[in-house]
């Protein structure tokens, strides 16, 4: 939310809706970059790590914010983006200023252009290579990301002592931890003469040590989109806690599009299990485009013709630039069963700003900037995001089935049946009952290949949830003959049901029906 009127959100704006947050059962806010910046990439291009964006607040707002959220309950974790700064950086311009800098090894270059420039693009379709020559300097710098943003060279041990100075100086105004942007090329070493240079992975080990000397219960939560191999090498007993689960979201939006259970079952168990420390993170959007370079070109075929089938909603040959709601065609109940699934898969549940509303997206926007306009709260003018009368950093979705008008939290608050208020309801529930995150999964045959059934067991308590993924109605047949002669108690409507049968459990769910049952 616009605090002062300028168009821009910021923390006064936001400060004024920690209630609305913490009202709906949320324990964690999130925040994305909000540094100084030249905001070439919606403020990824970090021009100063100790200070807040003039646009968005001062230090002062920040910890006001800080203060606030603590009194409501919420934690807060930042972005560490680290992987790279802006062009702008005094770093950077000292060190193409000048060969003989302190700050020259700081980032990595070289004299004559790699032949391997055109490959590993994070952006592909839109950058035309990883490495630019920069005149001043007279070499060429590496950037994984946009040119704008060269890579900061984390094999210089100065450097590293920079990232802890950042990680330090946020954890000292409060913050329990952070959300490490691009992690597996924050510890790359393209580029970079290895001679002399230990594992980076053990670099990670000295953030988490740095984390845990100074705030014990902070976390560090890696967006890594790993191969499955590849995951232990990051989220070992001494590295990171936390990831978000890229290979349990694609898989999950194939099993959408396909409407069957098969592939969220291959999602589900193909992750190695973390520490016990550890934990994944479950979500179904973010702010950026829906990954999907995980699945084979089949199933990314059938994943675009079912929510992405037009070019314009596509992105760097590997993901759909939509959200969720227009995904999903704006079926409530569909929304609703996604959602469902994700609170009761195992892990800790992230939601997108406006997810829980079903706000709808602008393609018109560039690349990512479609699912980033601004939050609907109501249908005054600019969506009650902000009083400005200028142009707002972004439009408000208007027109059609996600008009601000029709989507916004005041209008869908109102609505017992609506999403934001059946999603109200459902976190309570999945907090209230300790199986939901914390418990052992395992699948429960259904006899149906369209309904999903899994069963979650913690310090003996047992919940069992199904989810039809089709478009029909399903009868399907559970196997809880190990449960003969009990109760299941249905979570969400709270209605006792008929006792567990000794053979098969008969259930009939409606299109996209979905159910969580206790084990009385």
């Amino acid at each position: 939310m616009d605090g002062d009127g300028d168009g821009i959100g910021d923390f006064e704006g936001l400060k004024q809706r920690l209630s609305y947050i913490a009202g709906l059962g949320f324990t964690c806010v999130w925040l994305l970059p909000f540094y100084p910046t030249p905001d070439r990439d919606n403020g990824y291009d970090v021009k100063d790590y100790y200070s807040v964006d003039p646009t968005l607040g001062s230090l002062g707002d920040f910890v006001e914010f800080m203060h606030l959220a603590r009194e409501r309950g919420l934690r807060v974790i930042v972005d560490l983006v680290v992987n790279h700064t802006s062009r702008d950086h005094p770093w950077f311009q000292a060190a193409r200023s000048d060969p003989k800098s302190p700050y020259r090894d700081y980032y990595v270059w070289s004299k004559v252009k790699p032949d391997d420039a055109h490959e590993g693009m994070i952006f592909p379709g839109v950058q035309k290579s990883i490495w630019s020559y920069d005149r001043k300097a007279g070499e060429y710098y590496l950037h994984r990301f946009y040119p704008h943003q060269p890579d900061l060279n984390v094999a210089n041990p100065r450097v590293r002592e920079e990232i802890e100075k950042v990680m330090g100086f946020w954890l000292a105004l409060g913050v329990s931890g952070f959300r490490v942007d691009a992690a597996p090329f924050v510890v790359e070493l393209k580029g970079v003469d290895r001679e002399g240079v230990r594992d980076p992975l053990e670099f990670l080990a000295d953030f988490r040590s740095f984390l845990s000397w100074r705030r014990g219960d902070a976390i560090m939560l890696a967006e890594a989109n790993l191969a499955p191999e590849e995951m232990p090498d990051y989220f070992a007993e001494d590295k990171l806690q936390m990831g978000f689960n890229f290979v349990l979201n694609q898989h999950t939006f194939l099993a959408l599009a396909r409407q069957q259970a098969a592939p969220l079952i291959e999602g589900l168990l193909t992750p190695p299990p973390l520490p016990p420390n550890g934990q994944w993170v479950t979500f179904l959007r973010n702010h950026d485009e829906v990954d999907l370079g995980r699945l084979s070109e089949s199933q990314r075929a059938d994943t675009y013709a079912a929510f992405g089938p037009e070019k314009r909603m596509q992105l760097y040959d590997r993901g759909i630039r939509r959200r969720l709601a227009p995904m999903l065609g704006g079926d409530p109940q569909r929304l609703k069963m996604a959602y469902s699934l994700m609170l009761s898969l195992p892990g800790t549940p992230v939601i997108n700003y406006g997810e829980e509303i079903g706000m709808g997206d602008d393609l018109s926007l560039k690349e990512r900037d479609s699912v980033r306009t601004p939050m609907q709260w109501n249908s005054e003018p600019n969506a009650g995001f902000s009083t400005a009368t200028d142009r707002l950093i972004a439009p408000v979705v208007s027109g059609g089935r996600f008009d601000y008008r029709k989507i916004n939290v005041a209008t869908l608050r109102k609505d017992p049946d609506s999403l934001l208020s059946w999603l109200e309801r459902a976190i309570r529930v999945r907090r209230e009952n300790a199986e939901f995150g914390w418990g052992s999964v395992d699948i429960v045959e259904t006899g149906d290949p369209a309904v999903f059934g899994h069963r979650l067991q913690y310090e003996g308590g047992t919940i069992i949830a199904v989810h039809n993924l089709a478009d029909s109605t399903a009868s399907v047949s559970l196997d809880l003959s190990d449960y003969a002669g009990r109760r299941l108690v249905d979570l969400i409507d709270h209605v006792d049901r008929e006792p567990v049968e000794k053979e098969r459990h008969r259930l009939e769910l409606e299109a996209y029906g979905f159910r969580w049952f206790r084990v009385a």
